[in-house]
């Protein structure tokens, strides 16, 4: 049997709550909030990079860990993306994008564990796209213009890497390769 209760596994999980003061912080209109915003997403952003690396590196890695690092990414950018469309700072039709190929790759990473029997992990254009995603969604915040060409060239290499991860998922999932190492 794992020990579930980790470094790692905490670091995850405190991704979840950092949800809160963030949404906070997002919506209300207090002195720099919006850098109070960006600083808690930073924060969040250095949990998700160094639990993986303390999993790794601690031999640490657990099921539960397999499933609680995507999961509170998953939860931290859907209430983030919702938080940034209804505030107005990115399209709806981004976030609605985003929300609907989380909701896939959920529902097939579901199927893929009780079918095959294992936890599937996420892969590195899924890595790469949910990166992707939080850089836009931590520009908007702190109102990079939406006509700033850096700002345009990570939007739309969000879009291509969510659509790439979203391939590699599918092909997991109906095809079956390399379910545990991709």
């Amino acid at each position: 049997m794992q020990r579930n209760l980790t470094i790692s596994n905490l670091l995850s999980a405190s991704r979840i709550f950092l949800v809160i003061p963030m949404g906070f912080c997002l919506v209300q209109e207090f002195p720099h909030h919006r850098l109070w915003t960006a600083g808690i997403i930073l924060l969040a952003f250095a949990t998700d990079l160094l639990d993986g690396y303390l999993a790794r590196k601690l031999h640490q890695v657990t099921d539960l860990g397999k499933v609680l690092d995507p999961l509170a990414d998953k939860i931290g950018i859907g209430i983030y993306a919702v938080l940034m469309a209804w505030t107005g700072n990115v399209p709806v039709w981004y976030v609605a994008f985003v929300l609907s190929r989380d909701i896939l790759i959920f529902c097939g990473g579901v199927y893929i564990q009780r079918a095959k029997k294992i936890v599937p992990q996420s892969n590195w254009p899924g890595k790469i796209a949910v990166t992707l995603v939080a850089v836009v969604f931590l520009l908007a915040t702190v109102q990079i213009s939406e006509t700033d060409h850096v700002f345009i060239g990570i939007f739309w290499a969000s879009i291509l890497m969510m659509l790439w991860s979203l391939a590699a998922y599918g092909k997991r999932l109906f095809i079956g390769r390399n379910i545990e190492t991709e």
